[in-house]
């Protein structure tokens, strides 16, 4: 479970807090002093502090948030006073501070705090890892005459503040790419922040991307710096930017305007300096044909447009990104990576892909935890994948054969829309959500037609895990 350390000089806030976040199931520490708080995270950084602002001592809560910035950046920092003013909360948002509770403490308000600090949290990480795992190689990993494009147009944009809108299928590395263009970047030691639009409830948009203000709607029991501010001075990642509203869509562009915003309830108007990268795997330009997508937002985004191909036409790449993502488990996991034969490499560079490097990811992974060490045939990786590598759809070759087969054109249909449904559950783990994304349709509308194919989501292959290099 997460771990909470919380400083304050006064033990009966540390108890009663603890009591609080210890029935929740975390783990909790303490710390009196803002010494004994930058002791504590240096022996074992926790998840999220949770520091009050005014201590005695030699290092006040303030001074201790900017010393945790500088030696854990990744570390979520929620500042507490009851004496405290609007100065005070601005300035300690301005050292870092995620966000900033009154006294008294209420539960609703410590709960939604640490959820939050825990959610940036792990955003955080994954960035962190993302540029790690872009900085094992140097570069983007594959020579393939459309990769070494991708990686010239990411030199010449990154160094310029311009806005980019990065399109391409589902797995294909978008956050990936962002991470690089951040990292390359002026903004390098800046905030990368990502959200992801699609996963956001439609009543929740205005509130997450720039924040509220206390009392603003039911449950707003604090204060909450948006994702806007908290990305100030660096970089905002819009993932699945076309799964916006269109009443969202008006707001984000009224924000990129006046590189301004205002919290949920709030009056007061806070300027932001951000990056806006974007990504999508919708056609956009056939959206705004079509209404779904604000032409004006369309083109405040699509200043320089990243488009990454898929890896079913990478030639050449698979083989590196095997050989990369091996490693990458290897030093993970320490297991002896397989090794993989010239029939199994075959088989994989022969693969359609649908998931794309993701799910080639997905395929080394498990294949290093099935078979660590082992000699990997063609055969050998048909059963690992679940699914015979060399076919891509399950229709016959001629009219007679899927006559013969199948009886009759409705019949065909039905077998190969099954075959892409199944394929988009295998590539998703299942998440029916994710799968209509993939297929660029609505959840209903899916279910519907898993319904009348009598395919149930229990039934969708499981996969592991997805690696973070999506």
């Amino acid at each position: 479970m997460p771990t909470i350390l919380i400083v304050d000089d006064e033990p009966n806030i540390r108890r009663m807090v603890g009591a609080l976040l210890s029935a929740e199931g975390y783990e909790v520490k303490e710390a009196a002093s803002g010494r004994q708080a930058i002791t504590a995270a240096a022996e074992e950084e926790p998840d999220a502090v949770m520091m009050d602002l005014m201590m005695p001592g030699e290092l006040d809560g303030m001074a201790a948030l900017a010393k945790l910035r500088v030696d854990h950046p990744d570390l979520a920092v929620i500042m507490m006073s009851g004496r405290a003013g609007l100065s005070d909360a601005v300035n300690a948002t301005k050292l870092g501070a995620v966000n900033f509770l009154e006294k008294p403490l209420t539960p609703e308000g410590v709960l939604f705090a640490i959820g939050a600090a825990l959610e940036l949290r792990q955003s955080r990480r994954m960035a962190r890892e993302l540029r790690q795992e872009l900085g094992l190689a140097g570069e983007m990993i594959g020579d393939s005459p459309q990769m070494a494009a991708v990686r010239e147009l990411i030199a010449r944009v990154a160094v310029t503040d311009a806005r980019v809108l990065i399109t391409g299928e589902s797995g294909t590395g978008k956050e990936l790419v962002a991470s690089a263009i951040h990292d390359a970047s002026t903004r390098r030691d800046k905030p990368f922040v990502r959200v992801n639009c699609a996963a956001i409830p439609r009543e929740l948009v205005e509130s997450e991307m720039f924040g509220h203000e206390r009392g603003a709607f039911t449950g707003a029991t604090q204060a909450r710096a948006g994702r806007f501010e908290l990305a100030h001075t660096g970089t905002l990642f819009l993932d699945e930017i076309g799964d916006l509203s269109l009443d969202a869509q008006a707001k984000l562009l009224r924000a990129i305007e006046a590189k301004e915003i205002q919290r949920v309830g709030g009056t007061r108007s806070i300027r932001i300096d951000v990056r806006i990268i974007a990504a999508t795997n919708h056609d956009l330009t056939r959206a705004v044909r079509d209404g779904a997508f604000r032409e004006d937002l369309f083109f405040r985004l699509n200043v320089v447009p990243v488009v990454l191909p898929p890896l079913r036409e990478r030639e050449g790449d698979v083989a590196q990104l095997v050989h990369h993502f091996s490693l990458l488990n290897f030093r993970k996991t320490g297991q002896i990576p397989p090794t993989w034969t010239p029939g199994a490499m075959r088989e994989l560079e022969h693969y359609s892909w649908p998931g794309n490097v993701r799910e080639l990811a997905n395929i080394v992974e498990r294949t290093a935890i099935v078979h660590p060490g082992a000699d990997i045939s063609a055969a050998t990786l048909s059963g690992i994948m679940g699914i015979d590598s060399t076919r891509t759809t399950a229709v016959p070759d001629t009219i007679e054969a899927a006559v013969a087969q199948h009886g009759g054109l409705a019949e065909v249909l039905d077998d190969y829309e099954r075959s892409i449904i199944e394929a988009a559950l295998r590539v998703t783990s299942g998440n029916i959500a994710e799968a209509a994304r993939w297929l660029n349709t609505d959840r209903p509308n899916l279910y519907r037609r898993m319904k009348r194919l009598g395919i149930e989501g229990s039934r969708a292959p499981e996969r592991p895990a997805q690696p973070t290099t999506s």
